[in-house]
């Protein structure tokens, strides 16, 4: 009987669950394989931790938020190797692998595939910004969280006629800063992908203040203000090199309260957007990803990842997932400025 391993790795998102359980209702019900899960990611398969995912063990997860699994950021090709790898799931008789995670999981799953490991991967991020897919699972939760966080911000910075900074997620792209940003009509909207000097920040501000408004200001945490080298991110690296983001919000709270003389306040909304129950798009898109890896396994699509293209889930190689990231267009900011300050 084909036994599959199903693993999750990165940080953590709404509707990894409803992954799951659609992966494992599709291979027991349409093909009568086995599960198992694999716990924190590609720890486990080194490690050789691993739980049965009999059709029970899913029962009611979509949803719930987070992940039965666990998840860990271990870099498999850092902390292992491929042989490694191969020996423990041969050990298991694990004839292949369903990877859910993020750029740095698909990127491992792709060396992984390069030397004869079957792997299947399923985009998760928040930040919607892989290229090969419309829509991430997650991202729809996450927008919707941060929005209705910056909604409360709203009410008491008009309460104290302050200046309120709401900081979101945001590595490569700002696209949970421009959804949620416009969604609760932000007079400001700070992102990667566009750099804005200070003093129009300032300006923007200024400009809601004179008009009886308390200002708002969204910003990505991997914004660079235009005259800056580099995203702030004096916490370091992560497991896979790249800079520990966060805390861009507050240093914005210094400047414009120095340059406007406008009581300012920052908020980190920080892992609050990956946690919680999704909402039912994601738990749709889910769970059709989730199905679509199985069959995907079951015909032999092994070195590709499932994707979301207008309505339809189709299988991309990996080399298509991570060729480019997904970043906001100018037009699409442009269109959001139109309502700055």
């Amino acid at each position: 009987m084909t036994r599959l391993g199903i693993l999750t790795s990165g940080g953590d998102c709404p509707g990894i669950n409803a992954v799951i359980r659609g992966a494992v209702l599709r291979g027991v019900i349409t093909y009568g394989y086995e599960f198992v899960g694999f716990r924190d990611g590609w720890r486990g398969v080194l490690d050789r931790d691993f739980v049965p995912l009999p059709r029970h063990a899913v029962r009611g997860l979509s949803r719930l938020g987070g992940t039965v699994l666990g998840t860990s950021r271990t870099n498999p090709l850092r902390d292992g190797s491929p042989e490694t790898l191969r020996r423990s799931l041969e050990e298991l008789g694990v004839d292949g692998l369903v990877a859910i995670g993020g750029e740095g999981t698909l990127a491992a799953a792709r060396e992984l595939s390069d030397a004869g490991i079957n792997v299947v991967g399923v985009p998760k991020t928040i930040d919607n910004d892989l290229d090969a897919t419309d829509v991430t699972f997650g991202f729809d939760t996450a927008v919707q969280t941060a929005t209705e966080a910056i909604d409360r911000l709203r009410t008491t910075g008009e309460s104290h006629h302050r200046c309120m900074i709401a900081e979101v997620m945001g590595r490569n792209a700002g696209w949970i800063a421009l959804h949620a940003g416009m969604a609760s009509g932000a007079h400001a909207i700070l992102i990667p992908e566009q750099r804005v000097t200070l003093e129009q920040v300032a300006r923007w501000v200024q400009s809601a203040y004179h008009r009886g408004r308390a200002p708002l200001v969204v910003v990505a945490e991997a914004f660079v203000p235009a005259g800056r080298e580099a995203p702030y991110s004096p916490r370091g690296l992560d497991t896979f090199g790249r800079p520990r983001l966060g805390g861009i919000g507050v240093l914005l709270e210094q400047e414009l309260q120095h340059m406007t003389g406008i009581e300012t306040r920052a908020t980190v909304l920080g892992h609050i957007q990956r946690g919680g129950a999704p909402t039912a798009t994601d738990r749709v898109l889910a769970t059709r990803l989730g199905m679509a890896a199985t069959a995907s396994a079951a015909e032999g699509r092994w070195g590709t990842m499932v994707s979301l293209r207008g309505t339809n889930i189709v299988n991309v190689g990996f080399e298509a997932a991570l060729g480019r990231l997904k970043t906001v267009p100018e037009d699409r900011y442009l269109e959001a400025a139109v309502l700055f300050g």
